[in-house]
């Protein structure tokens, strides 16, 4: 049986590491406010299981798992992004938020991750447990697929 001040401290570490990334990646994935809940209900369930779950390879990676079966589960429909206010001066394209919906769960984590949140192929792959190929196809057809729902050229 593992000491529950030991416990305690490597979770609190643990939370403190990976509690930004995983939060980001589901707010990507099903937008902000499902993201933050599924966040909080991944970890609130990685403190009940710490003393299996931190023997694991990618903690963090099987708790993004459980933040997105959380998700599902609310079955919502596809995220929403704020759309741009028509008497502001844009700062992005106007119909990206729509363009961002219309792509799939996994190419919209690959491009916000990777183009909004600046991490690297390796480090999306880690938090999601596939390979960093796998995460830069996602991008590579999530940005294709934006540039031609938004009309942009392919220059990157």
């Amino acid at each position: 049986m593992v000491d529950q001040d030991t416990s305690t401290d490597s979770f609190t570490e643990f939370v403190r590491e990976a509690e930004p990334r995983l939060r980001h990646a589901l707010c990507a994935a099903f937008g902000g406010e499902v993201g933050r809940e599924s966040a909080a209900e991944a970890l609130a369930y990685g403190w009940e299981h710490w003393d299996r779950i931190r023997t694991m390879g990618n903690p963090a990676g099987y708790l993004w798992r459980v933040g997105r079966n959380h998700a599902r589960r609310l079955r919502l429909p596809r995220p929403t992004y704020p759309e741009q206010q028509p008497d502001a001066i844009p700062w992005f394209e106007p119909g990206l938020p729509r363009a961002m919906a219309a792509l799939s769960e996994r190419q919209r984590v690959a491009v916000i991750l990777v183009h909004g949140l600046e991490w690297t192929y390796g480090e999306v792959a880690a938090l999601l447990g596939v390979s960093k190929g796998t995460v830069q196809t996602q991008e590579q057809r999530g940005m294709a697929k934006l540039r031609k729902q938004i009309g942009a050229g392919n220059d990157r």
